[in-house]
């Protein structure tokens, strides 16, 4: 099978093919942490956590990085409102962050740098620029000078003048072009800040990323990934800074984008009041459920998240779960390659999470229907390897159905399903009839095996 990926820069669908074919590197963009993260963080998570499981199934070596922003404006103002010390406030949410990711099963990379930690190799790439007069220093400043690089705008499309009034970098009297955009700032007294060549100051949010990835990954990469929102400026400027610091090198090969995460078709914002916290969600559904839920659409278009979200969500596993729980426990056994043809197939094809959730489904239909003890073994284990693709169906399926905080429920059911299977065995199926009335009331359905009634909640 061959890998598909569609790159942002080229606008088509192509061959993955990495540099060194012993190895892949992978950068996306995190969490700016001045708040705990919402569903819209979590998408590109999990969404690269996917591509990321995929890569390692192919390649010998894979090496991820994926970022914290731990000095910015947002930050600085949290800091102000609070009057806790920035790096009490930055330290809070990534704990958060690493706790809300691991409860939706995001995998952790090899490389989670902070900005923070790496100042001195940001002083070095923005002096590199500086000697290659392709920035320059103004009143304690570093401009990137952007016509400096012709390919400019290659990667969001824009035209100059949109590139200008969407820029969001400010437009000053010590800029040499309109368009040019700052790679280190000065520090008033009350700000973090650094001491540099220019003076005392911080790293602008483009260079951050830049030095982060030649650090830890290289001078040029095979896949770099985040959102839509920063195509541009952010990753534009990635870009420009990143070839013209490496005499033209290819700084990317392959540049892959999420789609926004709306919520009732608006996008979250909080004057709407509608930002949805990973945390307020897990209070809902099981961070499996919201996983899921953020695989249910293709990942380059808008996921819209509705009141039922989680709810379709969690029937959905309950299904999946109910199979693995009615083939097992099975003894362990390699999963026959061909079982997963299917799923790999969707995935390889641009990362097709629908097509592979309905592959996932067609694997669990036809996994009820086999009899033989060897044929169970092998689908059950071709279910849990197909899951661990999507970071889907690892928990104990008995686990998955216990009723949280609610044992006298579990209890109630379990007496209705033994009075029910007596029944059923003394042939006295008014009562028999009578009980199912009542689980289904419970919302719980019954089936009846040849080595006994297993039952499950259905909503």
């Amino acid at each position: 099978m061959t890998l598909m990926l569609t790159n942002t820069l080229t606008r088509t669908k192509e061959v993955f093919v990495p540099a060194n074919p012993d190895g892949v590197t992978m950068y996306v963009c995190g969490p700016t942490v001045y708040n705990y993260a919402h569903i819209g963080n979590a998408r590109p998570a999990v969404v690269f956590d996917v591509l990321y499981r995929l890569l390692r199934q192919r390649f010998d070596r894979v090496t991820y990085a994926r970022n914290f922003t731990d000095v910015d404006d947002k930050i600085n103002a949290a800091a102000k409102e609070t009057g806790e010390p920035i790096s009490v406030i930055t330290e809070r949410y990534i704990d958060a962050y690493h706790d809300d990711m691991a409860a939706l099963g995001v995998l952790t990379p090899e490389f989670e740098p902070c900005v923070t930690h790496h100042i001195d190799e940001i002083i070095d790439l923005v002096s590199r620029l500086i000697m290659l007069d392709h920035a320059y220093e103004v009143d304690g400043h570093v401009l990137f000078h952007v016509p400096s690089y012709a390919a400019y705008g290659a990667l969001s499309g824009r035209q100059r003048d949109e590139m200008i009034a969407g820029a969001r970098v400010e437009v000053a009297p010590y800029k040499r072009d309109p368009a040019d955009f700052v790679l280190w700032k000065p520090s008033s007294n009350d700000l973090p800040g650094w001491e540099s060549p220019w003076g005392r100051g911080r790293p602008g949010w483009h260079i951050e990323c830049s030095a982060m990835i030649e650090e830890h990954l290289g001078s040029s990469i095979d896949i770099h990934g985040g959102g839509q929102d920063p195509i541009f400026p952010h990753h534009e400027n990635e870009i420009a800074q990143g070839t013209c610091a490496h005499d033209g090198e290819t700084y990317c090969r392959h540049w892959v984008h999420n789609g926004f995460v709306t919520v009732d078709g608006r996008k979250m914002s909080k004057s709407l009041g509608n930002v949805l916290l990973v945390r307020d969600l897990l209070r809902e559904a099981p961070g499996e459920a919201i996983r899921f839920a953020l695989l249910s659409a293709n990942y380059r278009q808008p996921l819209d998240w509705s009141k039922g979200t989680l709810e379709q969500a969690k029937r959905g596993l309950d299904r999946l779960y109910g199979v693995l729980r009615d083939l097992g426990p099975a003894p362990e056994t390699e999963s026959p390659t061909e079982l997963l043809d299917g799923i790999l197939g969707a995935l390889e094809d641009d990362l097709n999470l629908p097509k592979a959730i309905a592959e996932l489904f067609q694997l669990s239909k036809a996994a009820r229907q086999v009899t033989s003890e060897g044929d169970r073994a092998k689908y059950y284990a071709a279910l849990r390897e197909a899951g661990r693709l999507l970071g889907l169906l690892q928990e104990d399926p008995a686990a998955w159905f216990k009723p949280e905080g609610n044992d006298e429920e579990e209890q109630l059911i379990e007496r209705l399903v033994e009075a029910r299977t007596t029944a059923r065995s003394e042939r006295d199926y008014a009562t028999a009839d009578r009980i199912r009335d009542e689980l289904a009331d419970l919302g719980v359905e019954v089936q009846d095996r040849p080595d006994g009634a297993i039952w499950q909640k259905t909503s």
